[in-house]
């Protein structure tokens, strides 16, 4: 058995009709996490959905060997519930447990907002909810576009921890940032120098 969780292989992707990478391989391994790096326009976000499967690449291949937990810029939970009703919403999508949900939701520092609703969040606290449904989803393979955007230095420190921990556990990141997070042996893919 391989420890690949994510290959891409050769893969091109055309977004309107700009050619935004070609040729681009990739394998991330259990324990690895890799730092997409670049301009706005360089294709990240495009590179995230083409791990997830949410793009068909113009060219190449995708292969997925596990189930992936997406953040990108929609929360993902429902507005109008309390935050807790919202992320068991997705526990019970991903046929995962309460305790699941209570311990994402402590690794986030979110268990003082159980009962706000979603929309009542700051950008911030909505980043932090979307990170609790990914650690709880028990998805070995994390696809994290712009994951701190908003967050305060504590919430970064506990982003990184949350890598860490998924990492020493067996489990793979593929993280698009504008901005280093100091998350220590991950790998660096610069997008833009591939234009």
């Amino acid at each position: 058995m391989t420890d690949a969780l994510l290959r891409l292989d050769r893969v091109a992707c055309i977004r309107g009709d700009r050619l935004l990478f070609e040729g681009l391989s990739l394998t991330l391994a259990r324990g690895e996490a890799l730092w997409l790096r670049g301009p706005n326009g360089a294709g990240k976000s495009s590179l995230i959905r083409l791990a997830a499967g949410l793009l068909r690449p113009a060219a190449g291949t995708v292969e997925r060997h596990e189930r992936t937990a997406l953040i990108d810029e929609a929360t993902a939970l429902d507005a109008e519930l309390p935050l807790r009703r919202a992320l068991d919403i997705w526990a019970r999508i991903d046929g995962i447990d309460g305790p699941m949900v209570a311990r994402a939701m402590e690794a986030m520092a979110l268990a003082p907002l159980a009962e706000v609703p979603v929309a009542m969040l700051s950008t911030g606290q909505r980043k932090r909810a979307a990170m609790a449904r990914v650690i709880a989803s028990a998805a070995p393979i994390w696809l994290l576009d712009e994951p701190a955007n908003g967050m305060d230095d504590a919430a970064r420190a506990r982003l990184v921890a949350a890598i860490a921990a998924h990492r020493a556990n067996g489990g793979a990141v593929l993280l698009a940032s504008h901005f280093a997070l100091g998350i220590e042996g991950m790998a660096e893919l610069d997008l833009g120098a591939l234009a």
